[in-house]
């Protein structure tokens, strides 16, 4: 199990949300922008209503994009030069030690024999003879509420 970023989506998303925010009316004139940092997304605008417009046009190309909203870690809006508004948001990518220990005990809480799981720098490895085992796994880990997407990698047939 990882979790990963695909950064040429994230990309494609900021800039189809910039191309939007460039040609929709109710944006013009109010000094709105978006910027893609390295693990950041930065959002400006004149006022919080324009920022709040703003942040739900990313979440809709993110969606469209199939990337999970759960990326996205929402700061708090800011006060910022020439009375504007600005609003980051960060980019939460691999599994942190505290959501890979959350995820061993949901693993053994399912009593699964022969399963076992480990982790591996920022990724959660999980091994089991049976594959109805390991799709078990899987398929639990997706009903749970996890803070983070998980992607199921490396899934042998």
């Amino acid at each position: 199990m990882v979790s990963e970023v695909d950064e040429q989506e994230v990309r494609n998303a900021v800039d189809q949300a910039r191309r939007e925010v460039t040609t929709r009316f109710d944006f013009k004139n109010t000094g709105s922008d978006i910027e893609l940092g390295k693990e950041e997304i930065t959002l400006r605008s004149g006022t919080e209503d324009r920022l709040a417009a703003l942040r739900q046009v990313v979440e809709e190309k993110f969606v469209r994009r199939k990337l999970s909203l759960k990326i996205l870690d929402w700061g708090r809006v800011e006060e910022a030069a020439g009375s504007t508004v600005r609003q980051e948001a960060g980019l939460r990518a691999g599994i942190s030690s505290d959501t890979a220990r959350d995820l061993h005990k949901r693993i053994k809480g399912l009593g699964l024999k022969g399963i076992q799981s480990q982790t591996q720098a920022d990724s959660v490895r999980v091994t089991g003879k049976k594959r109805d085992d390991l799709q078990a796994v899987i398929a639990a880990l997706k009903e749970a509420e996890v803070d983070l997407p998980l992607q199921f990698k490396n899934f042998r047939d």
